[in-house]
């Protein structure tokens, strides 16, 4: 197998070329290329791992002294590349998750705990998503005791809860202490110590139910002639008419796979992420359109099964709930509401107002909306702003 830098880097171009990737992104592929050649010279040209390790810690740039994302990121993947091929002979290319590892507890008593804790969420079948979001929490309180001198279970109290989510609140709006607070309660109840969620009832944590502010009818004329003209792309126009006319969360949009759409009877029918609840739901002619018009003609040719793949290689599924959203802002500056920022979540509440203001009754929006239970559209109620004014009792005469 080649070892030289020249040999593998030109192995690494040609893969990168025959998976479609933009010429500017191998262009600076091969730059990074070069300035590891550079440090190869030292040991005549030839690669290894150690030299891999040393190239990727050059995070500074010589021209500012300063340390350089790019050069972190750029580095570092090259690096992932060549010793994926050094190791398997072949060139990985799929995506890595970005940022730093999470930490974990070293303890092996927490470690197995926490193990535990992941698989009975498995068996549950959670979302992902929620498993992210539980874990990710009894993760963060057994680091916390092991930064306390606790090394045990049996040695937690009430005490460190609530120590646990009072250093959360340097991080932490005081708005969304609630969802730590749900999010952490799940992981003690599986412990079965009532000593620990009793101390957790003793956080005051409540829930925020902000009004959020309908769309115009002029903005969402604006956004659907946009997407209906071309202005956007077929994926980006489907991407944001889903999330505006029925509602759907940025995962189950995500999520939503080429086996989910009948094409001849004009629905979808997915299992949401965040219930587990089956979901059918009609699409209209302009989306169904859209939809179509991306399969055929823009969509990447990929083995992928979900409908909407990055346009760049490698041709995945999005990364997550913050690509649907920046497609939405995008579609929404094209139809030149720039002064509007929204996401998912702001268009699945216009949705069900939309729906209440038309008289729609909640039993019937619970369904759309694919609620578990029919209580959660109740929040819903505080923007039909109409019906909250014939709730308002008139003052008696002469009260100022």
């Amino acid at each position: 197998m080649v070892t030289t830098v020249t040999a593998i880097g030109d192995v690494v171009v040609a893969a990168l070329e025959d998976a479609g990737y933009m010429q500017s992104t191998i262009g600076q592929v091969r730059k990074s290329i070069k300035w590891l050649g550079v440090l190869a010279k030292k040991q005549d040209g030839f690669y290894t791992s150690k030299l891999g390790a040393e190239f990727a810690s050059m995070t500074t740039s010589p021209r500012t002294g300063r340390y350089s994302a790019q050069r972190h990121t750029d580095y570092g993947r090259l690096v992932w590349l060549f010793d994926s091929y050094v190791l398997t002979g072949t060139v990985d290319l799929s995506m890595r998750p970005r940022g730093r590892q999470k930490e974990k507890p070293s303890s092996p008593e927490f470690s197995k705990l926490l193990v535990s804790w992941s698989q009975d969420m498995e068996q549950r079948g959670l979302a992902r998503s929620t498993q992210d979001c539980f874990g990710g929490l009894a993760c963060e309180y057994l680091i916390f005791l092991e930064a306390c001198g606790i090394s045990s279970w049996d040695d937690a109290d009430g005490s460190s809860v609530l120590a646990f989510l009072e250093s959360l609140r340097s991080r932490w709006a005081d708005s969304s202490m609630w969802s730590a607070v749900a999010s952490f309660r799940p992981f003690l109840k599986f412990t079965s110590r009532t000593d620990l969620l009793d101390a957790l009832a003793l956080v005051r944590a409540r829930r925020h139910h902000e009004i959020v502010a309908l769309l115009d009818s002029g903005v969402e004329g604006e956004v659907v002639d946009a997407c209906r003209q071309g202005l956007v792309s077929s994926q980006d126009a489907a991407i944001a008419l889903l999330a505006l006319s029925t509602g759907l969360r940025a995962c189950d949009i995500r999520g939503l796979r080429l086996a989910d759409i009948d094409w001849r009877g004009g629905t979808i029918g997915i299992v949401q992420q965040k219930t587990g609840n089956p979901l059918t739901l009609p699409l209209p002619p302009l989306i169904l359109a859209k939809l179509g018009h991306y399969v055929l003609d823009e969509r990447p040719v990929s083995a992928e099964e979900e409908v909407f793949l990055r346009l760049k290689a490698p041709h995945v599924a999005l990364a997550d709930h913050a690509a649907i959203y920046v497609v939405v802002n995008k579609v929404f500056h094209a139809s030149g509401v720039a002064d509007v920022k929204v996401g998912t979540r702001a268009l699945r509440y216009n949705a069900a107002s939309k729906l209440l203001q038309a008289g729609t009754a909640l039993p019937t929006i619970s369904a759309i909306l694919g609620h578990a239970h029919s209580d959660s559209t109740n929040v819903y109620l505080s923007a039909d702003t109409e019906r909250l004014r014939s709730c308002v009792l008139p003052l008696p005469e002469g009260a100022v």
